[in-house]
This record gives structure tokens, C-alpha cells and sequence, in this order.
């Protein structure tokens, strides 16, 4: 006689043989064994750039050369700064912005700045022996126009076919989203800033 938990577990495995033929066909149903991504992380939440050197520590794992352009946080001291260091020359770390908007109120400084950004990405980018390239807060510069949107796309989606790039921050444009292959938008529910928690050492920076 059977168990009323035999037929439970019965009931499971003939629901998982299922569900794994579906997933097994949907895997062998795709072609392409490997693509250079465009890779987009925005939206309001927190997170964007931590996705992003998560992917990078994953690829690491693997000795892959990583490049990473800041455009927007300047002298900021970071954890993952100083952990990524730790990997030597399978790192190319730029930290090339001079700090958020606010707090340089000058716009010409601003774009100055992004534009020598923007000059170290394309090298970076260029470089065979770089498999992905974080541009970390590219999406700021982007929305307060210091670089042209029509340029960075076109170099962007004109990347080499081997070529990984992570493009972080809020607001991303239509033009960015539609050239990517995958975005993520991080959603805000609740964060701890709001109840006047400040950034702290090990969390945010």
C-alpha cells in the first residue's frame, strides 16, 4: 500500500521530470555557445555596481583580465578597489571621475572629466587581452549629456564579438537599453538611508 507521503514524493518527481524536459529542451534550443554582452545594471536601488564586481570576481576566478573605469566617484577609498588590487596586473583600475555633480557644481569639469573616461574605455575596450570592462556610473554621465549618447552606443554595440561590457548607474537611457543584451533594473523597497542610517565602510564604499 502506499504512503500518503510515497504518493506525495510520487507526485514530486513526476512534477520535476517535467519541469526538467522543459528545461533541458529550452537549453538545447539555444545556438550561440558564446557572445560578448552588453551587460546594463540601473534603476533606484542599491546594488548596481555591486552586481557588477560581483561578475567581475567571477570572471577573475577564471584569470581573466578585468578593466574597470570609474566615471563619476572620485577619490572615494573602496573595498573593492583595494580587493581587486590584491589580483595585480589581471586588473586595469581608473578611477576617473572627480566626484558626483553636486558636489563639483562645474559642468565643464565634469565633462572634461568624462571625456578622459570615456578615452580610457575605448583603450581599455581595445585591448585584446581584456575579456570584460566595467564603466561604472557611465549612465551619469550619460544623462546629464558629458558625453554624446549616439557615439558611446555605436562604440559600445561595435564592441569586439569576445568582448564583456558591464555599463552601471541609474537613469540609462532608452538607446543604452535597447542596444544591450541583458539589463537589470534594481528596484528600491526600502533602504536603510532613508532612516538615517549613513554610508558605511565595508557596505556602501
Amino acid at each position: 500500500m502506499t504512503t500518503p507521503d510515497n504518493d506525495e514524493q510520487a507526485r514530486h518527481k513526476a512534477k520535476m521530470e517535467k519541469r526538467k524536459a522543459v528545461q533541458d529542451a529550452e537549453v538545447a534550443s539555444k545556438t550561440i555557445a558564446e557572445k560578448g554582452l552588453l551587460i546594463v545594471n540601473t534603476g533606484p536601488g542599491k546594488g548596481k555596481s555591486t552586481a557588477a564586481f560581483g561578475l567581475v570576481l567571477r570572471a577573475l576566478g577564471y584569470g581573466w583580465r578585468i578593466g574597470v573605469v570609474q566615471f563619476v566617484k572620485g577619490a572615494w577609498d573602496t573595498g573593492e578597489k583595494h580587493a581587486l588590487e590584491r589580483f595585480g596586473d589581471l586588473v586595469s583600475w581608473h578611477t576617473m571621475g572627480e566626484g558626483f555633480t553636486w558636489e563639483t557644481q562645474d559642468r565643464a569639469r565634469d565633462v572634461a572629466a568624462a571625456n578622459r573616461a570615456w578615452a580610457k574605455a575605448r583603450e581599455l575596450m581595445a585591448d585584446p587581452t581584456i575579456r570584460l570592462v566595467v564603466l561604472d556610473e557611465l549612465n551619469i554621465a550619460l544623462r546629464y549629456d558629458y558625453l554624446p549618447l549616439a557615439e558611446v552606443v555605436e562604440t559600445l554595440k561595435a564592441r569586439r564579438g569576445d568582448l564583456h561590457v558591464i555599463v552601471t548607474g541609474r537613469n540609462a537611457k532608452p538607446e543604452l537599453i535597447e542596444a544591450a543584451d541583458l539589463v537589470t533594473e534594481m528596484t528600491l523597497v526600502k533602504h536603510h538611508f532613508a532612516s538615517g542610517v549613513k554610508a558605511q565602510q565595508g557596505i556602501e564604499f
